[in-house]
C-alpha cells in the first residue's frame, strides 16, 4: 500500500488583528531528511510505502492570510497529484484554522484533496481536541481522531492512532460509519483540562465506548472557542462498522459532556491581574506561577500585550520573572547596548493594538541569547526580570529560562503568557493563579463580539434545553 502524509495545522483566533503569514509556518517537505522524524511510528510498518508531501505548522495566531493558505495548499495538492496514486492519506492537522475570507478551511482542504486522490482512498486525520468540526468535514473524512489530554501529552500517540486506524481499515476493507453530534457548548481550554474534573472524568469515559470491532474509535472535541464561525462548538464522534453502536457511543459521550457543562472551571484560582499579583506576593510558597491568560500565544494571543506587566511594575514585586513580550526592535536595542547596559525602551503593544499599547520602561540588560532565529534578552527593571523575544514565543519548558540564566524555581513569582500550566511548569510551581487579563483570547467569552456562531449555545444562552441529535455519515 501507498500512504500519503500531509497537513496544515494551526489555531486561528478571529478576534486577533495579527495575521498568520506564510513565513509563520514551519514547513517540512517529504524530501527533507527530517520529515520522517516527525512520525517515528512509521518504522512499525516496513511493508507500507509512505510518501510525505507537506507538513505545515504555525503557532496559533490570527486568521491565515489567504495567499499563504493558497500557496501551501497548492504545493500540497501538486505533490499529491504527481506522487499518486495512493491507497490512503494521513492528515496531520490541528482543526481550528481560519483563513481570511473563508469559513471551515479544513473542509476546503479535504475536499480539494478528495478531488485529487479520488473517491476510493481513505482519508484519516488526527486533531487537537480544540479543533472545530463541521458536517462537511465529517462527510469528506473517513477517519477522525483527536487528542484525549489537555495539556496535550498524547499528540504523538494520537497521530499514531490515526495512522493505525487508516491501515487497519485499508487492510480489512472497512469504510467506517461515522456518528457525529454537535454539542452546543463553547468553553475555553483553560476550563476543560483533562487534569481535573469534570474533564478528567469525561475524557476517561472514551475508552469504554471502544470495543475494537463495532466501534473502532471515539472522540470528544472541546472545540476552539475564539473562532467566530458557525462550526465553533464541542462535538462527539464515533466511528466503526456498526451504525447503531457508533450512534450509541457518540450519544453517550455527548450526553455526558452536556450533563457537566456547568461544572467546568479553572484549575487554579482565577482572579484579576492585581489580585493575582497581591496574592502571589503574600504567599509563603515559592515559586508562585501566574498565567497571563488573555494574551496566551499558544491560544492565539499576540504575545505583546503589556497590561499585566504594567500592573506588575506598579505593584513592584521584589522578585519576579515575566515571560514574555515579543518585540524584535527592543531586543535589537538591548543586544546592541550589551550586557549590563542601562536602556530606555518602549516595549510591546505593536502586534495587538486593540488590547495594548507600548510600555515605556527603563532597565538593565541582564542576559542575552543571540539566537539568529529568535534572539532573546532579559531586561531587569526593579525586581522584575522581563524576557523580551524576537518572535512570539511560548515559554513551556524550564530550559527556556535557564538558557537566559534564569532558574525559575529560585524566584518568588514567575508570570507567563499561558493558560493552564504545561507539565514542566506545573511541576515546579508551589502555588498558581490564572490572571483574567485582557487580550484576543480573553477568558470572558460572553463579552467577546461573537456574531456568527450558531445559537442557542451555552454559556451564551445559559437556560437553553438540548437533546443530542445524531448525524450519520
Amino acid at each position: 500500500m501507498r500512504i500519503a502524509i500531509c497537513g496544515i495545522a494551526t489555531e486561528s483566533c478571529t478576534f486577533s488583528t495579527l495575521p498568520t503569514r506564510l513565513e509563520d509556518f514551519r514547513i517540512s517537505r517529504g524530501t527533507d531528511d527530517s520529515f520522517r522524524e516527525l512520525y517515528p511510528f512509521l518504522d512499525k510498518y516496513p511493508d507500507i510505502e509512505f510518501a510525505g508531501t507537506i507538513s505545515a505548522k504555525a503557532l496559533p495566531g490570527g486568521p491565515v492570510e489567504a495567499a499563504a493558505y493558497d500557496a501551501i495548499k497548492s504545493e500540497l495538492l501538486e505533490q499529491l497529484q504527481s506522487g499518486g496514486p495512493f491507497d490512503g492519506v494521513y492528515l496531520d492537522m490541528h482543526g481550528a484554522m481560519n483563513v481570511a475570507g473563508m469559513d471551515d478551511a479544513e473542509a476546503d482542504l479535504y475536499s480539494s484533496i478528495r478531488e485529487i486522490v479520488g473517491d476510493d482512498p481513505l482519508l484519516s486525520a488526527s486533531y487537537d481536541l480544540h479543533g472545530n468540526v463541521s458536517e462537511r468535514i465529517m462527510a469528506t473524512l473517513d477517519i477522525i481522531t483527536g487528542f484525549r489530554t489537555a495539556p496535550h501529552i498524547d499528540a504523538l500517540e494520537t497521530r499514531e492512532r490515526a495512522m493505525s486506524l487508516l491501515l487497519r481499515c485499508l487492510r480489512q476493507g472497512i469504510r467506517p460509519r461515522k456518528a457525529f453530534i454537535k454539542i452546543p457548548v463553547a468553553m475555553p481550554g483553560e476550563k476543560t483540562s483533562t487534569e481535573w474534573q469534570p474533564g478528567k472524568r469525561i475524557y476517561g469515559a472514551i475508552e469504554a465506548q471502544i470495543d475494537g470491532r463495532d466501534v473502532l474509535d471515539a472522540t470528544i472535541q472541546v472545540g476552539y472557542v475564539w473562532a467566530d464561525e458557525p462550526r465553533m462548538t464541542a462535538c462527539a464522534i464515533a466511528l466503526g462498522t456498526n451504525e447503531d453502536k457508533v450512534s450509541l457511543a457518540a450519544r453517550e459521550l455527548a450526553s455526558l459532556y452536556w450533563k457537566h457543562r456547568r461544572d467546568f472551571g479553572f484549575g487554579a484560582p482565577a482572579l484579576s491581574v492585581e489580585d493575582c499579583l497581591r496574592q502571589a506576593m503574600s504567599d509563603a510558597a515559592r515559586p508562585v506561577l501566574i498565567s497571563d491568560s488573555g494574551d496566551n500565544p499558544t491560544a492565539g494571543g499576540a504575545g505583546d500585550v503589556t497590561y499585566f506587566l504594567s500592573r506588575a511594575l506598579a505593584l513592584a514585586p521584589p522578585d519576579m520573572i515575566y515571560a514574555s513580550i515579543a518585540d524584535p526592535a527592543a531586543v535589537r536595542t538591548c543586544i546592541t547596548a550589551g550586557l549590563g547596559a542601562e536602556v530606555n525602551l518602549q516595549i510591546g503593544g505593536k502586534l495587538d493594538r486593540t488590547n495594548s499599547q507600548p510600555l515605556d520602561i527603563s532597565g538593565t540588560v541582564d542576559a542575552i541569547k543571540a539566537d539568529p532565529e529568535n534572539p532573546q534578552v532579559v531586561l531587569k527593571s526593579g525586581g522584575i526580570h522581563i524576557i523580551l523575544t524576537g518572535k512570539r514565543t511560548p515559554f513551556h519548558r524550564r530550559q527556556q529560562f535557564t538558557d537566559l540564566n534564569l532558574a525559575p524555581e529560585e524566584h518568588d513569582i514567575v508570570a507567563i503568557k499561558i493558560g493552564y500550566l504545561e507539565p514542566e511548569l506545573k511541576a515546579m510551581s508551589r502555588a498558581s493563579y490564572l490572571a483574567l487579563s485582557p487580550g484576543a483570547v480573553n477568558q470572558d467569552i460572553t463579552a467577546l463580539p461573537f456574531n456568527r456562531i450558531e445559537r442557542p449555545c451555552y454559556p451564551f444562552d445559559p437556560d437553553m434545553d438540548w437533546e443530542p441529535v445524531v448525524e450519520i455519515f
